[in-house]
């Protein structure tokens, strides 16, 4: 069978398990809906949280953006790993003992305020929308190259799956078609890694390989990559180019950022105690490892590949797979000097993304003659190809090719639902029941939240038509409003208990208004003044969000000393979260 065919084959699989996990495990109360019942086992739990955690940016984003960035990508894995370790240590397990059923119930109940709950689902809300749109722009890249059709189908085809189980499951649904992703999409990383290790350097270990010397003995396969970037004009593969505080702000955005997603916070509200929270976290980090560990080796054996197959090659003698993946559009040649052949140097090929109607070099090229650079390369290659490629570039059998498309779609939709939970809660259960209509009924609280899954899902899409940018960008972005917006006010709201309703409404304002406002300036407004001689100390949109957590923290210390305390039974709650005296029997709300 052909690519197409294993894609089909398998990729209809994956489908119908997590459909027919969907039917079975339907939620039929607001409790199973929001946390899944609070009986979901520890080890389900991890692989649900890390397959919620481990979005297309992880899978599909995260090795394209080492491959291009090299060291500098090191960034990504730092902070979205070490991040994930801070939420295991500092928030979950206390946030388990609280009990409630999402971020803004938190918020709502420990600062003893209504508006401190509408401006966390606002927050939520905006974060979740932001985040999600990556989400539909992988699932739209993986559907336009595995089953021949256009992004936009693609990307309708996943909405599909999502509103299916999302709406019918609720968090219980999720959360079990979530642990059968997270087999899939860590088979489908782990199988081609496997593979290309052994292919070019011996070694079956792919952590290992991507430090060792290839197979015919000419050198280690870091320093020759390293080569070929010089000879090509790029910095050294194994050198950075940022500057270190850039570095250490966009690591920090991430870390932080990670600990206060509301949708991977929210998975620790599913397991039966608090104890449990702490051990499926556990799971959690070792099962996201496994992909983590192993992603710098897929980005190194990814670029090596692509750089040796199609620089100075002839047009007519490149791979089936390069003219395959021209007719998405993701990845064009223009001949600049009109010798045949591609040449891949440093610089942009194009001064857009070409829009492509079909496949053919002749089409792409009449249709970006008028949009080239000055510079000599002539090759636009999309950075979220690179994991998806990597199996064709290196002549993998078809089936492997096709189990990486399932694990990219398994991915991108584990957060997908992940995220429009989370906004379906905020809106039925902290807006509609806590705020507007506290008698509603059980069966009218879960089809509004349905309902609210539902527009979620549609506004969704749009974003994965129109996205923001490419797929690891614009979650970098949801990591910095989430660390601007949530993560002070969470870390405050637990461990210091003079933290009153005024400074958390002032911080979360402060923070999320200045990291969105200059997110939005050098990404959207004006996007030419995004270079580093204009960034504010240097700090790049990427890493801004660190800034607006400080202002955050700063904002809500000032306001909470001079404003009235909290009030004496909100103290003492504080206090207990951080006692272990009973957590063994604390349940959710």
């Amino acid at each position: 069978m052909d690519v197409q065919a294993w894609t089909y084959l398998i990729v209809g699989i994956t489908f119908a398990l997590y459909i027919g996990i969907a039917i079975w495990s339907r939620a039929g109360s607001t409790k199973e809906f929001y946390v899944a019942g609070a009986g979901v086992p520890p080890l389900a739990n991890g692989m649900a949280t890390a397959a919620d955690w481990m979005s297309a940016a992880s899978f599909i984003s995260m090795a394209g953006l080492i491959s291009f960035m090299g060291y500098d990508g090191s960034i990504y894995l730092m902070g979205w790993t070490g991040g994930y370790v801070l939420l295991a240590l500092l928030l979950a397990p206390y946030l388990r003992k609280f009990g409630k059923f999402t971020v803004p119930d938190f918020v709502g109940d420990r600062y003893y305020s209504n508006a401190a709950r509408t401006v966390a689902v606002i927050c939520a809300i905006f974060v979740s929308f932001t985040y999600v749109a990556g989400q539909m722009r992988g699932v739209g890249v993986v559907f336009s190259r595995f089953l021949e059709v256009p992004i936009n189908v693609g990307i309708l085809i996943g909405m599909g799956i999502v509103f299916f189980y999302a709406v019918l499951g609720g968090m219980k649904g999720i959360t079990y078609t979530q642990v059968a992703q997270y087999c899939v999409l860590i088979f489908a990383y782990m199988v081609p890694a496997i593979f290309i290790a052994l292919q070019m350097t011996g070694t079956p270990i792919p952590q290992i390989g991507f430090g060792s010397e290839v197979v015919d003995g000419s050198g280690y396969i870091l320093d020759k990559l390293d080569g070929l970037h010089e000879q090509l004009g790029f910095a050294a593969y194994t050198d950075g180019s940022k500057p270190m505080i850039d570095v250490f702000f966009i690591t920090f955005a991430l870390m932080v950022g990670t600990a206060g997603l509301p949708h991977v916070i929210v998975r620790f509200f599913t397991v039966p105690k608090v104890r449990d929270a702490r051990v499926s976290a556990g799971w959690a980090l070792v099962f996201i490892a496994l992909l983590y560990t192993t992603a710098p080796a897929v980005a190194t054996f990814a670029r090596y590949n692509l750089i040796n197959t199609v620089s100075d090659t002839q047009y007519s003698e490149l791979p089936s797979w390069f003219k395959t993946w021209e007719g998405t559009g993701l990845i064009a040649w223009a001949d600049k000097n009109e010798d045949g052949a591609v040449q891949y140097v440093n610089g942009k090929a194009f001064a857009g993304k070409p829009a492509f109607t079909d496949g053919t070099g002749a089409q792409g090229q009449r249709l970006i003659s008028n949009e080239l650079t000055d510079n000599e390369n002539e090759l636009y290659i999309d950075r979220d190809i690179m994991v998806l490629a990597n199996p064709e570039i290196a002549e993998l059998p078809a089936w492997v090719i096709a189990l990486v498309a399932a694990g990219g779609l398994a991915a991108a939709l584990s957060t997908a639902a992940g995220l429009l939970l989370v906004i379906s809660t905020s809106v039925a259960h902290d807006l509609i029941k806590k705020q507007f209509n506290p008698d509603i009924s059980e069966k009218s609280e879960v089809t509004i939240a349905r309902i609210s899954v539902a527009v979620a899902i549609m506004i969704a899409g749009y974003f994965g038509i129109n996205p923001p940018g490419f797929v690891a960008q614009v979650v970098a972005f949801a990591f910095g409003l989430a660390a601007s917006s949530f993560f002070p006010v969470i870390i405050l709201g637990i461990f210091y208990k003079r933290m009153n309703k005024e400074g958390a409404i002032a911080g979360m304002l402060a923070g999320i208004i200045f990291t969105a406002a200059y997110i939005i300036y050098f990404k959207f407004v004006n996007p030419a003044a995004n270079v580093s001689e204009n960034w504010l100390f240097g700090i790049s949109p990427e890493g801004i969000g660190t800034l607006g957590m400080l202002i955050n923290f700063a904002v809500s210390l000032v306001v909470s000393k001079i404003t009235p305390a909290p009030p004496e039974d909100i103290q003492e709650l504080v206090d207990s979260l951080r006692y272990p005296k009973g957590a063994g029997e604390a349940s959710a709300h």
